[in-house]
């Protein structure tokens, strides 16, 4: 794989530019005799590295980010680790000269800390103590041809800290509006999230055989460019970053809704212009998290994200207090089938299974990797489960009166209640970073190569993205729609079509005729369900706005 020893080191610039001109120069004539007589061996193994050296260079070690949590053997702000990451991004050092993708070892680890991580000594180190010497060119490609097929120091995450990070990605703002997705397609309709289930872990399982085909696949953009080439790479990230871009409008949404919910009578008067709640609450979310997004260091966040799967069980279980307890009772009896709103049920329960932008990420972390199946199984069996009995819990309680977010059907004043809602509303906040960072970085990628003044080219970019989402949140208000426009745009391309189309382009050839028919048969699905979802969503958004 290309995650070789060579890359696992930061390519920073070094602070006395003599002494690395001088180690690069010993470097290259110690080993140029070498390299002439190997660059026929080298060629052929140091292809695959190519995959990674066009847009986006960033999307990994993003990524990591978004969908795992370093482990504890990480300090806080301030230190080398995650610093380096956003020097991409805000120092402009090596991504952009060196047009050398950073991978970072500290930052990829898994959610839990290992027995290697807790065996390492304690001790305060400088951020150049911590890096190996800038190795040359030359010498940097010689040792990664000769360690490409080596496990990196990185993969270290168990069977345990690989379901977690499964489970942290899949159970998302999703499981809000399961009820609803219920009570727009009827109680039939559920026997989707069922389907969606079967139909994502296979397409899971595909991304591995499609990562295993050839030396130095590590994430979708990779392979995507193994598919379909340059063109794919492309296609595939812009897709993913637009599903996660979609995902921070939710949250601006998100938040509106449940702070109008516990404040409705807020409001506020500004240059002549009355803004009501919704408004309000919008942009004091947007300036909430924009802090957030300028932090140089992300390990607070991703330690905190952590809540998520948290945050969702503690929710799961007030909406079960508020209903066996607190005795709101389960009246509704609820309709068969909604066959003219089905469609829209379609794109939420799609939604519930947007994780494969990080599956592959995950998979290259494991430490065993034949446990990928077991992993993914897992993972989807619980989220499944969540998802089915909120599903089913929230419909009976609210009926044909549950919103886009059954936490708004809650009752006020329990105290269950507003555990939810609050716990609702504090999540999306430390996500929001995570899921922007991956964004930001890609479009810092393509920007000029000035040192001085790549922060504020971070800084302006970060901020035009969280204002834009809200502004687009507070234009379409719609959670419920704009999550199911979402699910069947994006997330039926994500999780459904492009793993199977690429399986079948990488693959083929070696497929055989029962595996090639049910590739074609997951691609029909997705496709179907695609268009009749994100036709029905367009138009009801279109008829809300008018």
């Amino acid at each position: 794989m290309k995650n070789s020893v060579s890359e696992q080191s930061f390519y920073i610039e070094s602070e006395d530019e003599d002494e690395e001109e001088e180690f690069n120069k010993g470097e290259d004539d110690a080993n140029d005799s070498d390299s002439s007589h190997n660059s026929n061996e080298d060629q052929p193994q140091s292809k695959p590295n190519s995959l990674n050296t066009t847009w986006p260079q960033s999307y990994r070690q993003s990524i990591d980010l978004y969908g795992s949590v370093p482990s504890p053997s990480i300090t806080f702000l301030g230190t080398p680790t995650l610093s380096k990451l956003s020097g991409s991004s805000f120092l402009s050092s090596s991504l952009t000269r060196r047009h050398t993708p950073e991978i970072l070892p500290s930052a990829t680890k898994p959610l839990l800390p290992t027995v290697a991580d807790e065996q390492q000594p304690q001790q305060r180190r400088s951020s150049h103590s911590l890096l190996p010497p800038i190795p040359s060119r030359k010498a940097s490609a010689k040792k990664s041809a000769k360690v490409s097929h080596e496990v990196p120091a990185s993969r270290q995450s168990s069977f345990g800290q690989a379901t977690i990070n499964g489970i942290n990605v899949l159970c998302g703002v999703g499981i809000l509006s399961t009820p609803y997705a219920v009570k727009e397609g009827g109680w039939a309709g559920l026997s989707l999230l069922f389907i969606f289930a079967a139909l994502s872990y296979y397409t899971g399982l595909l991304l591995r055989y499609c990562l295993d085909s050839q030396p130095g696949l590590e994430t979708y953009p990779d392979i995507g460019q193994a598919a379909f080439g340059t063109a794919g790479r492309f296609a595939v990230s812009i897709i993913l970053y637009c599903e996660l871009y979609a995902s921070c409008v939710e949250y601006i949404i998100l938040e509106s809704d449940n702070l109008t919910s516990l404040f409705p009578n807020a409001h506020l008067s500004l240059g002549g212009y009355e803004l009501n709640s919704h408004h309000l609450f919008g942009l004091l979310t947007a300036l909430a998290v924009l802090p957030t997004v300028w932090l140089r260091d992300l390990s607070v966040l991703s330690y905190i994200s952590v809540g998520g799967v948290i945050a969702s069980i503690l929710v799961v279980i007030c909406l079960f207090w508020t209903g066996l307890v607190d005795k709101v009772g389960f009246q509704s009896k609820g309709t068969t089938l909604n066959l003219t709103t089905l469609p829209v049920a379609i794109g939420l329960y799609g939604y519930c299974y947007s994780g494969h932008a990080v599956f592959p990420n995950i998979y290259t972390s494991m430490e065993k990797r034949n446990q990928y199946p077991a992993v993914l199984l897992t993972s989807f069996a619980i989220c499944t489960l969540m998802y089915a009995g909120v599903a089913v819990l929230g419909y009976r309680m609210f009926g044909e009166s549950t919103e886009s977010q059954f936490t708004l059907n809650m009752p006020q004043e329990l105290v269950a209640s507003k555990i939810a809602v609050w716990t609702t509303v504090v999540n999306p906040l430390t996500k929001y970073a995570l899921t922007m960072t991956p964004v930001a970085m890609s479009l810092e990628e393509l920007m000029p190569s000035n040192h001085l003044k790549s922060h504020i080219y971070a800084i302006l970019i970060r901020t035009a993205l969280v204002m834009s989402t809200m502004v687009v949140g507070l234009t379409v208000p719609f959670f419920g729609l704009v999550l199911s426009l979402i699910g069947s745009l994006f997330t039926m391309l994500v999780t459904l079509i492009l793993p199977c189309a690429c399986y079948l382009s990488i693959l083929r050839g070696k497929v055989t005729l029962l595996q090639g028919s049910l590739c074609i048969l997951v691609i029909a699905v997705g496709v179907v369900s695609s268009i009749f979802g994100t036709y029905s969503s367009f138009t009801k958004i279109v008829e809300s706005l008018s």
